[in-house]
This record gives structure tokens, C-alpha cells and sequence, in this order.
């Protein structure tokens, strides 16, 4: 099998826009349906309260309809695999940004519906053909629209995890997630050495070394999709998911623990 790393995965917009609008959906559904006291609760994300990632996923929402409204770039400069391997340099500010949302909204329930409300609006039919700037450099409004997916899913997860919530993922967005934070695991170790399998949604190639032809290759890991989102997010080590039987790894080359996680 070739190894993706080498070639930009496209993802569908139409499909990447309904799984936006249904994700973004479902966790303003189940925030709404949370009692006052659970906002309070500690979450596994940067020492945040639950108040505090739900601002975070309110101005996640949010940014789309900004930039969307904004002037189109002349150029664009950041592919999706980068910007993965990019966020952990905006983690500080990131952190500073959600707490002073967070204080800033005095119910953060309504904050995020409100955000999602205007994701609704904004991207109510297709995805426009165009660029648009973000912090970390110009892309397509589409590709935009999969990292605001990667977002949703990471922290739906975070969310359900603190509270305890069996919060839906749509399955489109769970695909493009995984797909994406494969790929970034495969441009941040290129090679053919070890084939990472996360079925039934992605299967890459990394790691330097000898390169098979044929048949099952030396090296095998083999996971499913929501405990690489959490190893690639930093959520899961590496040990843990083995010692849950949650990983396979077969092969001298098939530790991939010193290139986790792909994503801040």
C-alpha cells in the first residue's frame, strides 16, 4: 500500500458541512441538558472546568461565520496536516483565550447554542469555494470546515468524559477526524516501516525504515477510532491503550509512542 503522507487526502464539503452542522448540533444538545453543578466539574483538558470547554467549543463554532465574513486571502499558504501539527505553538494562547471567554460569558449554554445557531446560518448551503485566514495561515473554507470538525470531536469526547454524557459522534466527522490526525502522523514520520491501521476509516504508512512490498508488513499497529484520537490528542499514552488491550503493536519498529501525540 503507498503511503498517504505523500498526497493531500480531500475531504467531501458537502458531507464535511452536514457532519459540522450535526456535531455542532449534538453538543449544543447535550450542554443544554446539563445540570448547574456540572460546569463546575474538572475536565482531562489543561486543568479547564467544564464551563471553561464550553466556551472553548463556543468560540470554536464561532470562528467559522467570522472568517467566512472576513476578506478571502490571495494565497493559500497551510494544508490540513500542518495546521494538526501546529496548534500545540497555540496552546498558551488558546488557554488565556477560553478563560477569559469563559468569564466573560455569564451562561456559556447559551453561548455555544447561540454560536451554533450562526454556523447554521452561515453555512446553510454549500461551502463557498474560497479562502480564509486564520491564525496559523490561509487555507480553503472547506478545509477549515474539517478542522472545525477535528475540534467538535476531540471535545465532545472531552465532554462526555467529564460528565459522563453519552453525547452522539456523527460518523462522517469521526472519519474525517481520524483520517486527518493519521495523516499528520504520517507526514510527521515519513516512511514505510510500520503500517498504522484504524479501521474501518484509515490506514497509513510511517516511520523510516525497511519498506515492504508485499503481504502483511513487519510492523502493525492497529487501533480504533476513538482510542487514536485520543493517543494522537495526548488524551491516551501509548501504555495505557496497550495495557487495555485497546492497541496492537507487532513488529521491532511498531512503537510509535515518540511521535504522540500529532496534535496539541
Amino acid at each position: 500500500m503507498p503511503s498517504r503522507s505523500r498526497k493531500s487526502r480531500s475531504y467531501d464539503p458537502e458531507k464535511t458541512r452536514r457532519a459540522l452542522v450535526a456535531q455542532a448540533g449534538a453538543v449544543a444538545e447535550a450542554v443544554r441538558g446539563l445540570a448547574p453543578e456540572a460546569f463546575q466539574r474538572r475536565t482531562r483538558v489543561g486543568g479547564w472546568t467544564v464551563r471553561e470547554l464550553v466556551a472553548h467549543l463556543a468560540r470554536q463554532v464561532e470562528v467559522m461565520p467570522r472568517v467566512l465574513a472576513a476578506e478571502a486571502p490571495a494565497a493559500a499558504d497551510l494544508t490540513l496536516t500542518r495546521w494538526a501539527r501546529s496548534t500545540a505553538s497555540l496552546a498558551d494562547r488558546l488557554d488565556a483565550d477560553t478563560r477569559e471567554a469563559a468569564d466573560e460569558s455569564p451562561d456559556v449554554a447559551d453561548r455555544l447554542a447561540r454560536a451554533v445557531a450562526a454556523l447554521e446560518a452561515a453555512v446553510a448551503g454549500p461551502l463557498p469555494d474560497r479562502l480564509v485566514r486564520i491564525t496559523l495561515g490561509s487555507l480553503t473554507a472547506a478545509d477549515f470546515a474539517v478542522t472545525r470538525l477535528v475540534e467538535l470531536v476531540v471535545h465532545t469526547d472531552d465532554l462526555a468524559d467529564a460528565t459522563g454524557l453519552d453525547i452522539p459522534v456523527d460518523r462522517q466527522a469521526l472519519a474525517a477526524t481520524t483520517r486527518l490526525l493519521a495523516d499528520a502522523l504520517a507526514e510527521a514520520a515519513p516512511g514505510n516501516s510500520v503500517e498504522l491501521r484504524v479501521p474501518p476509516f484509515a490506514a497509513v504508512q510511517c516511520v523510516t525504515g525497511p519498506r515492504h512490498t508485499r503481504g502483511t508488513p513487519p510492523n502493525v499497529v492497529e487501533t480504533d477510532p476513538l482510542t487514536w484520537i485520543r493517543m494522537a490528542t495526548g488524551r491516551l499514552t501509548w501504555a495505557e491503550a496497550l495495557d487495555s488491550a485497546r492497541l496492537s503493536a507487532s513488529g521491532e519498529r511498531a512503537d510509535l509512542s515518540g511521535y504522540l501525540p500529532v496534535l496539541g
